[in-house]
């Protein structure tokens, strides 16, 4: 290692509510760098001092070995992200796979079921959650003058990433020219259940994130009801169909869980995605949907449709 100095599973929702037009995002502290340790010719793992969170906060960046600007893709994790390291770069092939590519692959660690927001209350398990803030204001000015990023965004996720992505996307729209959802599905009230369920099955309260059901916070953090919000945007979900398929075959171990957990699970989320891409059609708003006859929800699709979804985003990015 060389230095140099200086979050089982779950739906994704929120089905035509209104909520007034958000204003402005107030400016947050500047963040500052702890030390960047080079992991790598082309992986660093940055520390930042977040004011909005009161700690430490780690992020891992996949970039080009070489100069020149670039655009960045800020790529979240599930309802379990990896602490020391993305489960991107842990159970898929996203280190090599964008080796040699031209953009700043951004990767959040920790937020265990925070939805990747800002909690209206600090919570006794997690602490001080304040997701968006960090992610939207801290973050961006920090990778774009290390790492050489152009000021060109796009924002994706798996599951509870994906609707944080859309979420994020939404909220504000003139930060990403792409917003991308693997097993993800941009409507909070269809799955409100399950987020809720999710957040207390890790220990959390739920209503520390956006209060009671019936608050406003949570229309104003629901994509769906937001859509006309990614007028303009480029837009990737993708889904299976909770049956098994070839990658079951190929992780024996892992079966059960795929089949039993990860199966019903993916087949919530087709009807989610189903449901938003119906929404989209409603307001015009044209989108890359790709569907699945079978899989479940779990890392070997999701890694399929990493690839899959690349040459979208990369075409709206400029990457």
């Amino acid at each position: 290692m060389y230095r140099r100095s200086v979050a089982a599973a779950v739906l994704s929702i929120a089905a035509g509510l209104l909520s007034p037009v958000l204003s402005s995002p107030a400016t947050a502290a500047a963040a500052q760098v702890v030390r960047i340790d080079d992991l790598g010719a082309t992986r660093s793992a940055v520390f930042i001092d977040s004011p909005a969170m009161g700690r430490t906060i780690q992020v891992q960046v996949l970039h080009p070995a070489g100069g020149g600007s670039r655009p960045s893709y800020y790529l979240l994790d599930g309802l379990d992200p990896g602490a020391t390291q993305s489960t991107w770069t842990n159970a898929t092939d996203a280190e090599p796979f964008f080796r040699g590519k031209n953009v700043n692959v951004v990767l959040p660690m920790g937020g265990q079921a925070s939805y990747y927001t800002d909690w209206i209350t600090d919570d006794p398990k997690f602490g001080r959650y304040k997701w968006e803030t960090f992610l939207t204001q801290e973050l961006p000015p920090i990778i774009d003058g290390h790492f050489a990023g152009n000021g060109v965004n796009a924002i994706g996720g798996l599951s509870m990433g994906g609707h944080a992505a859309f979420a994020l996307a939404v909220r504000r729209p003139d930060l990403y020219r792409a917003v991308a959802g693997y097993s993800a599905c941009p409507d909070s009230s269809i799955a409100q259940g399950a987020m809720l369920f999710s957040i207390a099955n890790r220990g959390g309260n739920p209503l520390n994130m956006w209060g009671p059901v019936t608050s406003a916070a949570w229309a104003e953090h629901n994509p769906a009801a937001l859509a006309e919000r990614l007028r303009g945007k480029t837009i990737y979900l993708s889904t299976g169909t909770g049956l098994p398929g070839p990658h079951e075959l190929e992780i024996k171990p892992q079966l059960p869980e795929n089949v039993f957990f990860g199966g019903p699970i993916e087949f919530g989320v087709a009807q989610c995605v189903v449901s938003f891409e119906g929404r989209l059609r409603e307001l015009g708003i044209p989108a890359r949907i790709d569907y699945s006859p079978v899989g479940t929800h779990s890392w070997s699709y999701w890694q399929d449709t990493l690839h899959a979804s690349w040459p979208t985003i990369a075409g709206a990015i400029g990457a």
